[in-house]
């Protein structure tokens, strides 16, 4: 097994077998080196948001002291859901190694096809003036960063 993958799949199963969560383990990669470790942590957190992606993201960008994790590479036990892909391309990582598929996910009872097939939460535009007048005081900020 590669040793990146490895570290992944020890990652889910401190998570499993602690009970944070769903068998997702993930770690990111510079040069060779780990630089960001997490596993899911949906249950332990009570929060949605705690992928395993996610949580070595946070991981790898508190290590690095950047929200920017250009050059690195990210290994995780499954293939991660839209959520996880938008959090990997903001933290501009380019490559990505996953172990299972979304097909292997949904057979052991996770749900992450139904984002992958259009089933959404409805939205709708609401007071776009008043938070234009946001973006905008935010455009004309000088030292801004677009992130």
């Amino acid at each position: 097994m590669d040793r990146f993958m490895k570290a992944a799949a020890d990652e889910a199963l401190t998570g499993i077998r602690s009970g944070h969560g769903g068998p997702f383990g993930c770690v990111v990669v510079k040069n060779g080196t780990i630089i960001g470790r997490g596993h899911n942590e949906v249950i332990k957190q009570n929060d949605p948001t705690c992928h395993g992606e996610i949580m070595a993201i946070r991981d790898a960008c508190r290590n690095t002291g950047s929200f920017d994790l250009a050059g690195c590479e990210l290994y995780t036990t499954a293939e991660p859901c839209p959520m996880c892909r938008g959090a990997i391309q903001w933290a501009n990582i380019r490559k990505v190694y996953y172990g299972c598929t979304i097909s292997d996910t949904d057979r052991i009872g996770f749900r992450d096809e139904q984002f992958y097939n259009g089933e959404t939460t409805v939205s709708e535009e609401l007071d776009r003036g008043e938070c234009l007048k946001i973006f905008a005081e935010y455009a004309d900020m000088q030292d801004k960063q677009l992130y």
